[in-house]
């Protein structure tokens, strides 16, 4: 299927490994022109080395911290047009409520809710005056499957899904679609990160845990992030213009409900 986005301009935070790298080099391969945003600068500029010589795509590599808006200006600068946009960040640890204090939570939203937001502010209406956008935000399954220990990552992305179902509405009619994808276990660091953070006291390996995880979904496995990276590209895609406002689980059948 040809998505129709060649020679557009795309916008990836959270882009230098595990499911943003799938999204850049996903889009990269349909012959988006791309600017990768991300903290550590030595593995962000090998993933665009590595999608330069895979795709022969244009890549930019920018650096930033997306909570600051020092991060957010360098970003834009870097790509202040973007037709597209992805929003996507890392978690918070695991934890139990009752040692959380207001910082950490002032901390979360920080991470996960406001940032995409401003991202969003910044660049929806150029999409819209230009007659087309994409805005994609990777949340998490647990806005829809609570998970007690993930209780900072259940407040923050729950937030930001709540301001994009207002949001969304307002964009489509002019071609901007805004969606959120709400992975469930995924096989990437972040994964391995939450997983590693859960351990003690369980009394269990890293592997026990790792391989009950998967055993636990429907699917019997753990998500590959290039699979995370062909739904976000069909989402971005022409095709993808009467799709907006949703929550898209991509989570291998582990969600229980009939809606």
């Amino acid at each position: 299927m040809n998505l129709g986005i060649e020679g557009r301009k795309a916008l990836l935070t959270g882009a230098s490994k595990g499911m943003g790298k799938a999204c850049a080099m996903a889009l990269a391969q349909e012959g988006v022109d791309i600017t990768i945003v991300a903290r550590g600068r030595e593995v962000l500029e090998a993933t665009a080395a590595e999608i330069r010589s895979r795709t022969g795509t244009r890549v930019t590599a920018v650096a930033a911290d997306l909570t600051t808006a020092q991060g957010r200006r360098s970003a834009l600068t870097a790509c202040p047009d973007p037709d597209i946009l992805l929003n996507n960040s890392g978690g918070c640890p695991p934890g139990d409520f009752r040692d959380w204090e207001r910082d950490d939570w002032i901390a979360a939203i920080d991470l996960m809710m406001l940032p995409p937001i401003e991202m969003m502010k910044a660049t929806v209406d150029g999409m819209m005056a230009r007659g087309f956008g994409r805005i994609v935000n990777i949340a998490s399954r647990s806005v829809k499957i609570a998970q007690p220990e993930l209780g900072l990552s259940n407040g923050a992305r729950s937030g930001l899904v709540g301001f994009v179902a207002g949001l969304s509405r307002q964009t489509v009619a002019s071609n901007v679609t805004i969606n959120n994808l709400l992975p469930g276990i995924v096989d990437s660091d972040a994964q391995r990160e939450h997983i590693a953070g859960m351990l003690d006291g369980m009394g269990k390996s890293f592997d026990e845990v790792w391989q009950e995880r998967a055993n636990a979904n429907p699917a019997r496995r753990y998500g590959r992030t290039e699979e995370i990276g062909a739904y976000f590209a069909f989402l971005c895609s022409v095709h993808a213009g009467f799709i907006t406002g949703q929550n898209l689980l991509v989570d291998g059948g582990s969600y229980p409900g009939t809606f």
